[in-house]
């Protein structure tokens, strides 16, 4: 089953880093059962605006957003003392969004994955160069498997993401990250997921872009997805993906969205 990430409570949006300043939980409930409603099996809480008070933000997060929806969620920062926060409040297993091979963050996070028995998004690149290719990015995906096994943590709980670019500044990367999830599954047996959105960084109707790239990930095999639940483009071609790929047993889904309305965009 692909599993749809929410990304929509990230402090990056002006509305949510208010939100969280004024501890305004109203707004953070709709946002999250919008979400839920929407179809989102698991959703991403970012808090990192304010660095200072993170840890507490993101246990208040975390604990307000499980409250409201029952979902797990993606634990979403650079700090090591708020994911941990986050990942001791929260209830079932978790998802921490993410880390890098680099040595030090990774001894850092890793210990803390293995510690509340979550799961982990691992980012195709070492800190030293981020990958141009297929073949460079399924390098680093082989490296993530070692490394989480050094730390005792099962493949079943890593999710390789192949680093999605913008084809606005690199109008090759979109092709290159396609190839590379086929090449990544064959060869480790990990998971993939993306950040969708970046592919349309600095070009209009962002949300067409989106959608269409979603199908040919969908297609290479992706199994995640960090996105907009309430794009109706991106739902519309979740369910006509799933048809086609023939996860979708005699289409009933795709009938059923039609009669909804939930397929016109």
């Amino acid at each position: 089953m692909f599993i749809k990430i929410g990304e929509r409570i990230n402090s990056s949006r002006e509305t949510i880093a208010r939100a969280l300043s004024t501890k305004d939980e109203a707004f953070i409930r709709r946002e999250a059962r919008l979400q839920k409603e929407a179809g989102a099996h698991m959703l991403d809480v970012n808090c990192a605006f304010n660095t200072k008070n993170e840890p507490k933000d993101m246990e208040w997060l975390v604990g307000l957003v499980q409250d409201e929806t029952g979902l797990p969620l993606s634990i979403d920062s650079p700090n090591p003392d708020a994911i941990e926060a986050g990942l001791r409040k929260h209830k079932g297993k978790a998802l921490v969004n993410s880390i890098t091979l680099e040595k030090d963050r990774a001894d850092a996070i890793l210990p803390l994955v293995k510690k509340y028995k979550a799961s982990v998004i691992v980012l195709a690149m070492d800190g030293k160069a981020m990958p141009h290719t297929a073949g460079g990015r399924l390098d680093m995906a082989k490296n993530a498997v070692s490394l989480l096994a050094t730390h005792g943590i099962e493949k079943d709980d890593l999710y390789i993401d192949p680093l999605v670019r913008p084809i606005s500044s690199e109008p090759d990367q979109a092709l290159e990250v396609i190839k590379s999830v086929g090449l990544i599954k064959s060869a480790t047996g990990a998971k993939l997921t993306c950040g969708l959105s970046n592919v349309s960084f600095g070009l209009p109707d962002r949300g067409m872009l989106n959608a269409a790239f979603l199908a040919m990930m969908l297609f290479a095999g992706l199994d995640a997805a960090i996105l907009d639940p309430l794009n109706k483009k991106i739902n519309a071609i979740l369910r006509a993906s799933s048809a086609l790929l023939g996860e979708d047993e005699f289409c009933v889904e795709y009938i059923k969205s039609h009669r909804g309305g939930k397929l016109s965009f």
